[in-house]
């Protein structure tokens, strides 16, 4: 008989390890093989323990772990995952017994045994974690790695609010004594109360019997209130303490968040928030909730720093010394993974003089030359926390271009009041200073002097320019693919060959634009992209440069061009090379390479030519170098 759990396809194809492809199979070749309860003929349920007991019958069904046991029971109770999840929760904090007439009974002997093995706090954290694996859009949450950095950056508090928890990731950050370990509450078993605030009753239940079960298994246990309600419209009890600090990653873009019935509201001490700045409005919350001198920490999205709609709120914040410093993220923070979050770290004004001159701007995913790899999360959240307490404690902040600086706040208060690190941090690798224009101009004329030479008439490298070149006119030809039919080459196309460079190779671009080059020592293990073509010529009988420069005759590319469509494709067979012996193709292949590293010079001498034109404007602009030192 079936138990009332429930099962689709893909269930039970998770159980049995297989796709949904061969359930599929299942169910036309097996007669006995369970009939549908429930669900539509697109997507029928089938009972659970019936399909258990077929996939077992017929050697299909392995001893599942502990954890996907229980998973299974729960993610099939009559009354849905989420809250069967509570009732497994309640079970493991021993808030209530899971009786045999419980829905999710039948999880109880798997949830014991995993509560004896991992423990309940760890036992309920894996469970609501494949509760989220199994809703991917209808949750948002914040990572750990990040809200353990928003915790650190609060520091040690001994009560902790988040008004807008979800499932209370930055709240656990908190109470596992992520603020500070080095002797902030997690040296002392954690914070001594923490409160969230929640709309969705089902994430806020969850929220609390987390909380409760992370904190009982510190040293000394720690108060929990979570309570289902809007933070921003539910007025909070009037013996309600102020907080030593509020965690929050408010939700965003809001529309519907009260502001018209809140416009009164004595929180806007800071302005009314528009209407569309409903992050400016928790910005003020957490303000309003904390103790003088108690610390906050907002995750917003970068719009928030900029929007003119949001200038006289910023404005004010910075004026009365609240906003103390932004913080950009790299992209993949937290959700929108593009966004460059930031971190909004706030103060309230206790009365201390100049507590808030100056604004710490950081962009962590800045200062990077273009290409490079970004570094581990582990750095950067290692490099904004060592900012952020430099700056916190008074002391300079070494102001590095590109990635952080502090500014006076009084220049910051400008029409705009954008507030985006990017605008106001030096752009890194600018070469605006003295030491780095010279070294760009002392580069730039060895590379012109090194172009004169190649040029020069009594260069013995190069062909006299009053002498006659050898000519190749009347010579004997032979295509490249008759050469390769000889073994004097190997030809690869890109489409056909996983062929790997070597020095001595020559990369030619069967289409679109681009020349014949010859692979140099110490370059080779470069993997043959499209769409080029790779020839390998024998040593003993052909000279590579020799080989590369009679390939970029425009003459012989036309000839072995075709233009079937827009644009033309190179027949590489069809190229054509003159029959000499090996020392007249070395003759011939040493111009080419000369003038293969006259190119190569001037490309480089227009670098050159640009960067150090750039740093003189940027010099010039701002200030770091005189107008004495601009060429004449």
């Amino acid at each position: 008989m079936s138990d009332g759990a429930e099962v689709t396809a893909a269930a039970i194809a998770r159980l049995a390890g297989v796709g949904r492809a061969a359930v599929s199979n299942w169910r036309r070749r097996y007669t006995d093989f369970p009939r549908p309860v429930g669900g539509t003929e697109a997507s029928p349920a089938f009972s659970l323990a019936d399909v258990e007991s077929w996939l077992r019958d017929h050697g299909k069904l392995a001893e599942a772990p502990l954890r996907e046991q229980v998973r299974r029971r729960l993610e099939s109770a009559p009354e849905g995952h989420g809250p069967a999840l509570v009732r497994a929760g309640e079970h493991l904090a021993g808030l209530r017994e899971l009786l045999d007439t419980d829905p999710v009974a039948e999880a109880r002997g798997a949830l014991d045994r995993m509560l004896r093995e991992t423990g309940p706090a760890a036992a309920f954290e894996q469970l609501l974690a494949d509760y989220f694996e199994a809703n991917p859009r209808q949750y948002s949450l914040t990572p750990a790695p990040t809200a353990a950095l928003m915790a650190r950056l609060a520091g040690p508090g001994e009560s902790v609010l988040d008004p807008a928890c979800g499932s209370a990731e930055l709240l656990a950050a908190a109470a596992s004594g992520a603020a500070d370990a080095s002797g902030g509450p997690g040296a002392s078993g954690g914070p001594g109360a923490l409160y969230g605030q929640e709309t969705d009753p089902l994430l806020a239940r969850l929220a609390a019997l987390r909380l409760t079960l992370r904190t009982a298994a510190a040293a000394g246990r720690c108060a929990v209130d979570v309570r289902t309600e809007d933070a921003l419209r539910t007025e909070p009890p009037a013996d309600a303490p102020p907080v030593a600090a509020v965690l929050c990653h408010p939700p965003y873009n809001e529309r519907n968040w009260g502001h018209d019935e809140l416009a009164y509201d004595p929180r806007w001490a800071y302005g009314l928030p528009a209407r569309t700045e409903s992050e400016l409005a928790w910005v003020q919350h957490a303000l309003a909730r904390l103790r003088p001198g108690g610390t906050a920490v907002l995750l917003l999205p970068p719009a928030v720093a900029a929007r003119r709609t949001g200038r006289r709120v910023r404005a004010a914040l910075l004026r009365k010394g609240a906003l103390r410093a932004l913080l950009a993220l790299p992209p993949g923070a937290a959700a929108p993974h593009s966004l460059p979050l930031h971190l909004w770290v706030l103060r309230k004004p206790d009365g201390a003089a100049d507590a808030a001159s100056r604004l710490l701007l950081m962009d962590a995913a800045g200062g990077r030359t273009e290409g490079a790899e970004p570094p581990s999360w582990e750095r950067t959240a290692a490099d904004v926390l060592a900012a952020w307490r430099a700056h916190d404690a008074g002391e300079s902040v070494p102001e590095q271009p590109g990635v952080c600086a502090t500014l006076p706040v009084i220049d910051l208060l400008d029409e705009e009041v954008d507030l985006s690190p990017a605008r106001h941090l030096l752009p890194s690798g600018t070469g605006t200073d003295a030491a780095a224009l010279a070294s760009v101009r002392a580069e730039l004329e060895r590379t012109l002097r090194r172009t004169l030479e190649l040029t020069a008439d009594d260069d013995p490298a190069l062909p006299d320019r009053r002498s006659a070149a050898p000519g190749s006119a009347a010579l004997p030809e032979a295509t490249v693919g008759e050469l390769a039919r000889t073994g004097a080459l190997e030809v690869h196309l890109a489409t056909a060959d996983p062929v790997t460079t070597v020095p001595g190779d020559i990369v030619i671009p069967v289409q679109g634009r681009g020349a014949a080059y010859v692979v140099a020592e110490g370059e080779g293990g470069a993997r043959l992209g499209k769409p080029l073509c790779l020839l390998r010529p024998d040593p003993a009988a052909l000279d590579a440069w020799f080989v590369a420069g009679f390939l970029r005759s425009t003459a012989n590319t036309r000839q072995a061009s075709s233009y079937a469509s827009s644009s033309s494709r190179i027949d590489v067979r069809r190229l054509r090379l003159p029959r000499l012996p090996l020392e007249r193709q070395r003759a011939y292949g040493e111009h080419f390479r000369l003038l293969a590293e006259f190119e190569a010079a001037l490309r480089r001498v227009g670098e050159l030519g640009e960067e150090f034109v750039q740093g003189m404007f940027d010099g010039l602009a701002d200030g770091t170098v005189p107008p004495a030192r601009t060429p004449r």
